[in-house]
């Protein structure tokens, strides 16, 4: 049997100097617009923490859809963004009559993410499947809108690029594998979801594995226990949509943005003790780190 992770390609920043992010010009419109879709009633923050890192990581402009009881706080919490209330359920999360308000803000924007603070297992498939047609080209599926995907693994192709970022357990739900398994050998379990669904995926924990449909590995060891703490994946997710925004290809804007998760979460770890930092605190490390890394 062929060493699937003994192939990856361990992402250093020497890789990463070598493979350059776009730069765009001056101007909030050139560095890319991203949107994101989500939030809950009860968990406003996860979107909030997914946009905060897409503008730290370059994106010029940023909208979010999120339940319309929460959208004034959040636009109050990011000025710098465009927040858009919408239809939600009794128990907060979006619904499909979202759709209407996604039409009207990914006419212009260059990537879409969706999922961040969704708490709806079950009306999560029912929204992404009335606002698919709506995303731009790129679209970052995180947390409770993999559960589309888990219905049927043929519908990322309805996406011009997809980039999917589960947990290992999401990564095993979503392939309907023993969990277990998945977490013995993440490597493979990733590169058998990226050829399933057509997706860039990302998934880890001391270790982040990147896979792409054609077989390609990338292994990062920044990662550390600090990570583990709400927030932290809505963080990940956003800091790829802000990189795929300013005009990265899928593939690289998921090495940088898994490599930067991990040392970010260094940094704040040599501050503060291996545990005990915030999701929160996060966006804030990233530019420092893309400065160092010339991104």
């Amino acid at each position: 049997m062929p060493d699937i992770a003994g192939s990856a390609t361990v992402v250093t920043p020497a890789v990463l100097r070598d493979w350059p992010l776009p730069h765009g010009a001056d101007n909030k419109n050139s560095r890319g617009r991203a949107l994101v879709v989500g939030g809950s009633v009860p968990n406003p923050g996860g979107a909030l923490l997914s946009a905060r890192a897409a503008m730290r990581a370059g994106a010029g402009k940023v909208q979010l859809v999120v339940p319309e009881p929460v959208a004034v706080a959040l636009a109050v919490a990011m000025p710098e963004s465009l927040v858009r209330g919408a239809p939600h359920s009794p128990q907060g999360d979006l619904t499909p009559a979202a759709a209407a308000a996604v039409e009207t803000c990914a006419e212009k924007v260059d990537a879409a993410l969706v999922g961040p603070g969704m708490l709806d297992a079950r009306g999560a498939p029912a929204l992404v499947e009335a606002i698919a047609d709506h995303l731009p080209e790129i679209v970052v599926l995180d947390a409770l809108a993999l559960a589309w995907l888990t219905e049927d693994l043929s519908r990322g192709g309805r996406f011009g690029s997809l980039v999917l970022s589960p947990n290992l357990n999401e990564l095993a739900l979503t392939l309907g594998d023993d969990p277990d398994e998945v977490e013995d050998a993440p490597a493979a379990a990733v590169l058998r979801l990226a050829e399933k669904t057509g997706a860039v995926v990302t998934s880890g924990s001391s270790s982040t594995w990147i896979g792409t449909p054609d077989g390609r590995l990338w292994r990062t060891d920044e990662g550390n226990a600090g990570l583990g703490v709400s927030g932290s994946g809505d963080v990940k997710s956003g800091t790829i949509l802000g990189l795929c925004a300013r005009g990265a290809d899928p593939a690289q804007a998921t090495v940088w943005a898994s490599y930067l998760h991990g040392t970010v979460g260094g940094r704040l770890a040599s501050r503060y003790g291996a545990t005990g930092y915030l999701a929160s605190e996060l966006p804030g490390e990233i530019p420092q780190a893309l400065l160092e890394l010339r991104g």
